[in-house]
């Protein structure tokens, strides 16, 4: 039995993930939650190596996609799940949605190949094992392209031309109205202030 709850946190390529994840959890430890927080590509010593071969060397499709479940599945074996079965939360930079997103929306993944790795690498037990809930930090891809060129040295995924990026944030979109119950969108191009009071609500009502 999984007694723990489990947080992704998704968005394009400078939609201010790393800002929010951290307010993210300060907020869950004032509220004495046993915290796990991890990322993917990565969380482990293997997914992390596996994470600077995706986010620096060209690669066929198809093996990006591989490696990016061969990174999940060691991440779900050696830590998600072991942490979700002692009763803590987890908090994730990034789970399976994003590779809906990139590897489907923006480089073109044939969907059905797709699925069959999540349900290969997700289906434990007769138990599929996805987020609990997934917030989506969404700006328009103009904004996030500006930010990003800004702020850091891009790595191969977010160097992409714009029209990629128009496509994963379609596919995000796209994958919330298919799962409203597990994803919410946040609006990411407002103040601060206003997200993290919208991001405090939503937390509350996912803890009562």
């Amino acid at each position: 039995m999984l007694s723990g709850r489990f947080i992704s946190v998704e968005g394009i390529d400078g939609a201010g993930k790393s800002t929010h994840l951290a307010w993210l959890v300060a907020h869950l430890k004032s509220c004495q939650i046993p915290l796990l927080q991890s990322r993917e590509p990565g969380g482990t010593p293997l997914g992390e190596k596996l994470r600077q071969l995706l986010l620096s060397e060209d690669m066929h499709l198809e093996t990006e996609a591989l490696l990016m479940f061969a990174a999940r599945n060691e991440h779900l074996q050696q830590l998600i799940l072991p942490a979700l079965r002692r009763g803590e939360w987890v908090l994730c930079d990034r789970f399976t949605d994003a590779t809906y997103a990139y590897q489907c929306g923006g480089r073109g993944l044939d969907f059905e190949r797709f699925q069959q790795l999540e349900r290969w690498v997700q289906l434990r037990d007769a138990h599929f094992v996805e987020p609990d809930l997934t917030l989506i930090f969404d700006v328009p891809v103009e904004i996030g392209q500006a930010r990003m060129a800004a702020t850091r040295e891009l790595d191969r995924f977010e160097m992409e031309q714009l029209e990629f990026h128009i496509r994963v944030r379609n596919a995000y979109l796209e994958r919330a109205n298919q799962y409203p119950q597990r994803i919410r969108i946040i609006d990411a191009n407002r103040p601060l202030a206003a997200i993290q009071t919208e991001l405090e609500q939503i937390i509350a009502e996912f803890i009562a």
